[in-house]
This record gives C-alpha cells, sequence and structure tokens, in this order.
C-alpha cells in the first residue's frame, strides 16, 4: 500500500446498532476497500478453566480482552504487514487454534464496545465514532442476540447483563462517549448521521489519494 490506511472506531454500548453501523459504512465505502477488526476477536482464551468458570467471567470489563495484540496487529497493518486475526468461540469461551490471514485495506474499521476505553488503541484512530442507544433498546438487543447466537438462556443473559454489562457500561463506556468525534443518537436508524459519515469518510479517502498522487 502506497499510504496509511484511514483507522476509524466504532464504538457504543452493547446492542447500540453498532454492527449496523458498521454494515452501512462497509457497503457504501466497499467491501473491497474497508478490512473489519473486530475486538470481539481478541478475548482472552479461557481453555483453562472448566466451562462453568468460563460462563461466570465478567466479559464487558477491558482487562477479558487481549487488547495489547489488538494494537500490535493494528500497528502492523498501518504499515502494510499481513497478521493472523484471532478466532473466537462464543459458546466455548475459548480462542481457536486457527487463525485468519488478514491483508490492510485502505480503511481499517475497529468495533467494540470497549474500544475508546483503551487510551493506546484510541489514539490510534483518526475517527472515531459513538453510537448512542437508549438503554432498553440495547437490552432487549442483547437479549435477542445472545439466546439466538452465542447459547445462551434469558435467566443467564439477565443475569450477567445486571451483574456485568450494566455496571461496565457506566463505568468503562458511557464515559468515554466524550473521545469521540462522531456521536450517532439511534444508531442503524439513523440514516442522515450514516450518509454524514460515509460522505466524511470517502472525503478523507479522497484526501490520501489526492496527496498520494503530488510529485
Amino acid at each position: 500500500m502506497s499510504s496509511k490506511p484511514l483507522i476509524l472506531g466504532v464504538a457504543g454500548g452493547s446492542g447500540s446498532g453498532k454492527t449496523t453501523v458498521v454494515s452501512n459504512i462497509i457497503e457504501n465505502i466497499g467491501e473491497e476497500n474497508v478490512l473489519l477488526l473486530q475486538h470481539d476477536s481478541y478475548y482472552r482464551d479461557l481453555s483453562h478453566l472448566p466451562l462453568e468458570e468460563r460462563k461466570k467471567q465478567n466479559f464487558d470489563h477491558p482487562s477479558s480482552l487481549e487488547t495489547e495484540l489488538m494494537i500490535r496487529h493494528l500497528d502492523a497493518l498501518s504499515e502494510g504487514y499481513q497478521i493472523d486475526l484471532p478466532v473466537y468461540d462464543f459458546v466455548e469461551h475459548t480462542r481457536s487454534d486457527e487463525t485468519v490471514r488478514t491483508t490492510p485495506k485502505k480503511i481499517i474499521l475497529v468495533d467494540g464496545i470497549l474500544i475508546f476505553a483503551e487510551p493506546n488503541l484510541r489514539d490510534r484512530m483518526d475517527i472515531l465514532i459513538f453510537v448512542d442507544t437508549d438503554d432498553d433498546v440495547r437490552l432487549l438487543r442483547r437479549l435477542k442476540r445472545d439466546i439466538s447466537e452465542r447459547g445462551r438462556d434469558l435467566d443467564g443473559v439477565l443475569n450477567q447483563y445486571e451483574k456485568y454489562v450494566r455496571p461496565m457500561h457506566l463505568e468503562f463506556v458511557e464515559p468515554r462517549k466524550r473521545y469521540s468525534d462522531i456521536i450517532i443518537p439511534r444508531g442503524g436508524e439513523n440514516l442522515i448521521a450514516l450518509e454524514m459519515v460515509t460522505a466524511l469518510i470517502k472525503g478523507k479517502l479522497a484526501e490520501t489519494v489526492e496527496s498520494t498522487d503530488q510529485p
């Protein structure tokens, strides 16, 4: 790559609509131009613990993620190198022995609940976007996702939300909203905000192309 990629961060509470925002950006900018790097891929391996103990861990605290590895990977991608992206099993709470060989693109889109809570990660981002959605909407979305996609039951999801998700949101996610360059209320439903974000990214890409073409 002739120039360093543009690094975007998309944060927000669990169930805020980050996935919709991220999908919209990729669709409008072009999959060939955007590499999605998800913080969730970097959950620490808990295979050394019994499954019942794994389920009791606080997955909403920054320490549950190997952010230092993500930062090293982001630095490597910024320099044009490939990385071996971890693969995480959300049912078993273990990291697979397999990895995904990943190549940098013009835009690196970093997605995660806690990405703004990590100064060394946050400082590497060119544009910081926070997806802001009401708590009750986020809870409903989390219930649907964890039950259908991650093998959890209703009581388990609610207990986890009360014990970990909400307190960690108030401590690590909501206060970091102040670092964002753009706040998108109502998440993926806010079409005007999504159009503005797309226009901004396209403008930044155009600036990069122009600067690269300068003699």
